[in-house]
């Protein structure tokens, strides 16, 4: 068996890769509100509340928010980045399976929403390694353009 993408998976990859770049742009977003989110908590000891009685979005203490009817934007900021970084990580998957690139390539890739701007940084490499990897499949050999 050859390792390396196949000509009949093509448009599945351009459909995967859409998604992908999608994914790492959304959750390198997310990982960014995470990094604020966790200076505020771990080094002013505030959390992000949303329609508290300060304001709309607003600073307050983590007891005060659970004390009154404000909804804690910290947790929520949590939660959305943990699966957005699961449909991330399955958007590699897909990728790693259609491309079939080593598993290695897998777990780097897979570092870009663990790791600030990283995702930003795949989002933009990820697709041209992809395209030098399928160059070779939308090319035509020489010997079928001059037939």
């Amino acid at each position: 068996m050859a390792i390396g993408p196949r000509a009949e998976d093509l448009p599945r990859i351009r459909l995967a890769l859409g998604v992908y770049r999608v994914s790492a742009a959304v959750t390198g977003v997310f990982l960014l509100l995470l990094v604020v989110m966790m200076v505020t908590r771990y080094g002013f000891g505030m959390d992000l509340e949303l329609g508290g009685p300060a304001g709309l979005v607003s600073l307050a203490p983590k007891e005060i928010i659970e004390a009154d009817a404000a909804i804690n934007l910290s947790t929520i900021i949590l939660i959305v980045h943990g699966w957005l970084y699961v449909v991330y990580l399955i958007c590699d998957f897909a990728l790693w399976r259609l491309v079939r690139y080593s598993f290695g390539y897998f777990c780097f890739i897979a570092l870009g929403g663990i790791i600030p701007f990283i995702s930003f940084y795949f989002e933009w490499r990820v697709p041209r390694d992809i395209r030098e990897r399928t160059r070779h499949l939308t090319e035509a050999p020489a010997e079928e353009i001059a037939a």
